[in-house]
């Protein structure tokens, strides 16, 4: 029987840069998507894995069998070093979920699986993935998509952009980048990729 090799697909973007559109579009021509955001957010729920060593570590921030992420800005406002507390309960959690998905991956003979990482590069992650994809958007649309959301002012705009690579840093670093000017644009692109490296992973 002919194995393929599974070939893992960084997928990273700046705020408001359509990445979790992008992502969907990957999963809708069938190529699983590991999703760091969302993985957070299961290990947070009720009688998700992390619950346990929060209620141990920072029983503040359990709140209804949750972790509770509003308190756990609040905790690292208050002192930043809980940033790190936090951080050394969640990120080993993190990354054994995605050490699963790709072994599964692995197992099953999944030709390419794509690993959606908003922090790709400033955690260094980048470096473990065959290739990276890099979503992008120009500066306005960018602004304007990211101040659409009731949630964020420009204030917040500014410092989130401020903690990340600059998306032209990650431009020259990528192997493919995908522009979201459009939903098309995007799609024909996402279809590009999907096709040359399912081909390349097959002859592997």
């Amino acid at each position: 029987m002919n194995s393929s090799k599974t070939l893992l697909l960084g997928l990273t973007g700046s705020i408001g840069m359509g990445k979790s559109t992008t992502a969907a579009m990957f999963s809708s021509l069938g190529v699983p998507v590991w999703d760091a955001d969302s993985t957070v957010h299961k290990l947070y729920s009720r009688n998700g894995a992390a619950i346990g060593a929060f209620r141990q570590e920072i029983p503040s921030s359990v709140l209804n069998g949750k972790v509770n992420r509003t308190a756990l800005k609040n905790l690292i406002k208050e002192d930043i070093n809980n940033l790190r507390k936090i951080e050394q309960i969640i990120h080993p959690l993190v990354a054994k979920d995605r050490l699963t998905f790709i072994e599964k991956a692995k197992k099953d003979n999944i030709p390419l699986i794509i690993l959606d990482i908003p922090l790709l590069f400033e955690t260094g992650f980048y470096k473990f993935v065959d290739y990276v994809a890099v979503v992008t958007v120009d500066y306005y649309t960018q602004k304007q998509r990211v101040l659409d959301r009731k949630s964020m002012t420009e204030e917040m705009f500014l410092q989130i952009l401020a903690k990340q690579v600059s998306n032209d840093e990650k431009k020259r670093k990528a192997d493919f980048i995908i522009s979201t000017e459009t939903l098309e644009v995007a799609e024909n692109k996402v279809q590009e990729i999907v096709f040359q490296l399912n081909r390349q992973a097959r002859n592997a």
